[in-house]
């Protein structure tokens, strides 16, 4: 299929040179026959149209036309802002009559440009420039086809290679790359190559060679195309650099290499209608129409994209929307072009490719240096490499950007002086302000990373009290304020350094930033007090995120800081936000371990050594639980008895644990194992009993008759 697209490709191509060379030949002819003694100029007049053909020469008197025109303008017309707009409207007017000068003379050009070609044709025995091109192009077919024979190993190797690493990704990119560019410079030493091992006339070789570059150019298009896009992602090993679908692939691979291959057409036929000797008006006619045919390729790829196109994003405006807009911006940088509005045009231009190319590349970059084919998911997990790349590649952009702009706006950057205009300075300030942004958003992401990536790595809890855990909670806590001081460190520099490239003296604002520090500092003290409390519990380490602590009526789960406060999760659920002023002593109740201690009650009865040996059971067997193992230091044990109160004996127990939440848990486990053991070995768990006792039943009862008047007395209702 690549094959035949190729061909049809050539095909245009050669058809479009084809209609080129054989109406400038019919015009030579037509020319012979109606002026025939133009062939019998003299030969110091054909010297004299041939050094006028010369593009340089043109160029050198276009430059003195220019530098007449301005010395006979008067310098206060420059300086008036409305003689510039009467300036723009009558250079559009020229313009204009230019270009319909243009289509008038444009025959005669073209019939003095085939009687040139005429000639050199003669000179080599009639041979038609299409016929040679075709010949050479076949050869550099024949070479192509050669280097597809011995690259048979390398091109398996490419099929069959690794892309779940990163490694593995670039090396093979990379060789596709390198195989792409070998693949097209076969095709190049194949055509161009064998053509240059003779000695042709110079317009013939200028037609062949340039037709011959931009076949060249179109292949080299396709050929990386393929790789980026891989338009044909069915075989085995072959990786899409930019993240979009196969038809999206397949569509934009095939518009990107026709546009591309069209503008290299173009530009070589613009090229060679000046070495023939048209003026500039008429190859601007020539490029205003095949610019109207790449206007046309551009359309018909914006109306016909598939789902899943890099220029397709989510919007409110609807795809036709979209569309019709792309429409209208195509046509209208077109037009800026053919009005002759050349700045204007590029900087339209630039203003669109500028953002897509760095959304392209960004996308791009993360995809290929992306860690493992398990971030496919939609999980974003941005790497250092893929921050310095893919920011360094947008900073290279941007500044490309500017400099291609201040080349066509005629702004010399290497040029910018302090007696330069205060607009040129400003321009200046502006351009090292924006290149100091960029260094420092570069830095800024390098670190943020960083912090991220360790933050991610001290997500994973380990084992409960070990000295990985206490690491692991500390940078949980510090790292985040640490984030967020580097922040605010780094928007400080970069926009002191900015109002400073932009001219502005920042020692008095530096000066009086301190002087308004100080007035601040004296008005928020208790803020102020805040933060330095803060930084001192960090530095002292009192608490982490995820412990317990209690100070005063404030207790709970540390969740959160910030500058001045700490978040506390109380275990019913309450948020207690905390200035740090306010904390004073602390009861961290998370840290290294801690004794669980509880009574119980049993009946004078009860053996004191049999519930001491049940508790070592049941301490035992606690343990055993694979859900609370991880967390007890020492088994649950019977302290000794307490205290001997007047309804039984209070027993002391009591167990080491590990700081964490399922304290509750593991001491209620322990109350119902207890209870358990208790009731199977008949120890009683003393409650309060009173015990009334009278000699006969009549006594009883006499007893109950007295205590039930008196209570009755009791529950009366008093005096209204």
């Amino acid at each position: 299929m690549a094959w035949r697209l190729n061909f049809l490709l050539i095909k245009l191509f050669l058809t479009a040179a084809a209609l080129a060379v054989t109406t400038l030949a019919w015009m030579s002819a037509a020319a012979a026959q109606a002026h025939a003694p133009l062939a019998e100029q003299p030969a110091s007049v054909q010297r004299f149209i041939g050094l006028m053909s010369d593009p340089d020469v043109q160029k050198w008197l276009q430059g003195v036309a220019r530098e007449t025109e301005t010395a006979t303008v008067p310098a206060t017309a420059s300086q008036d802002p409305a003689s510039s707009f009467a300036g723009s409207t009558m250079r559009f007017r020229a313009h204009a009559a230019s270009m319909v000068a243009a289509a008038h003379s444009f025959p005669s050009e073209a019939i003095r440009g085939a009687a040139l070609l005429e000639q050199d044709v003669k000179a080599i025995g009639g041979t038609r420039p299409i016929v040679l091109l075709a010949a050479f192009v076949a050869a550099g077919l024949g070479a192509q086809w050669l280097f597809w024979r011995f690259s048979a190993g390398w091109r398996s190797w490419m099929a069959g290679a690794s892309v779940t690493s990163v490694w593995h990704r670039v090396v093979v990119i990379t060789a596709r790359l390198l195989w792409a560019v070998c693949y097209v410079l076969s095709f190049g030493l194949g055509s161009i190559g064998f053509f240059l091992l003779f000695d042709w006339p110079p317009i013939i070789r200028e037609i062949v060679v340039g037709f011959l570059f931009a076949v060249v150019i179109y292949r080299l298009a396709c050929a990386l195309l393929d790789v980026f896009l891989a338009p044909r992602s069915n075989e085995q090993g072959r990786f899409r650099v930019v993240p979009i679908t196969n038809e999206a692939a397949g569509h934009w691979a095939k518009r990107i290499s026709y546009l591309i291959g069209w503008y290299a057409f173009g530009w070589v036929t613009i090229r060679l209608l000046g070495t023939l000797g048209l003026s500039i008006p008429s190859r601007q006619l020539a490029a205003y129409f095949l610019g109207f045919i790449l206007l046309g390729i551009a359309i018909e790829a914006i109306w016909r994209r598939p789902p899943g196109s890099p220029t397709q994003q989510t919007s409110r405006i609807g795809l036709h929307g979209r569309n019709w807009l792309w429409t209208a911006y195509l046509t209208g940088i077109w037009l800026l072009w053919v009005a002759g509005a050349v700045e204007l045009f590029w900087v339209m231009v630039v203003c669109a490719a500028l953002p897509g190319a760095i959304v392209l590349t960004k996308a791009s970059i993360n995809n290929i240096l992306r860690r493992s084919e398990t971030d496919e998911d939609g999980r974003s997990r941005v790497t250092v490499l893929s921050v310095i790349v893919e920011r360094g590649i947008r900073a290279t952009l941007i500044v490309a950007a500017i400099v291609f702009l201040a080349n066509i706006l005629d702004v010399r950057l290497t040029q910018m002086t302090m007696q330069d205009s205060p607009a040129l300075r400003l321009v200046r300030g502006v351009l090292s302000a924006g290149i100091i942004l960029l260094v420092v958003d570069l830095a800024w992401n390098v670190v943020k990373v960083l912090i991220d990536r360790k933050m991610g790595d001290t997500e994973a809890a380990l084992e409960i009290g070990s000295e990985r855990e206490r690491r692991r909670t500390r940078l949980r806590t510090l790292l985040p304020i640490l984030r967020n001081f580097l922040m605010i460190l780094f928007a400080a520099i970069a926009i002191m350094m900015a109002l400073s490239s932009l001219g502005i003296e920042i020692g008095p604002l530096i000066a009086g930033a301190g002087v308004v520090g100080v007035a601040i500092g004296f008005g928020a003290q208790t803020v102020v007090k805040d933060i330095i409390s803060g930084m001192f519990y960090l530095l002292d380490d009192a608490f982490r995120i995820g412990e317990y602590i209690q100070s005063g009526s404030y207790k709970g789960t540390v969740e959160a800081f910030s500058l001045r406060s700490v978040k506390l999760r109380h275990h019913r659920g309450p948020i207690f936000i905390v200035p740090f002023s306010e904390l004073g002593a602390i009861q961290n109740m998370s840290r290294d371990w801690s004794v669980v201690k509880f009574l119980l009650s049993v009946s004078y009865e009860s053996d004191v050594a049999q519930v001491k040996a049940i508790t070592k059971s049941v301490g035992k067997a606690l343990r055993e639980d694979p859900e609370f193992q991880p967390f007890i230091i020492e088994n649950l044990k019977m302290k000794g008895v307490e205290e001997i109160s007047d309804y039984g004996i209070k027993l002391s127990f009591g167990m080491t644990l590990k700081p964490t939440q399922l304290q509750s848990a593991i001491r209620r486990r322990a109350y119902a194992m207890l209870r358990e053991a208790f009731n199977a070995q008949g120890i009683k768990i003393a409650v309060p009993t009173v015990q009334v006792a009278g000699g006969k039943e009549d006594g009883l009862a006499a007893v109950a008759q007295q205590a039930l008047a008196k209570q009755t007395v009791v529950d009366a209702p008093g005096p209204t």
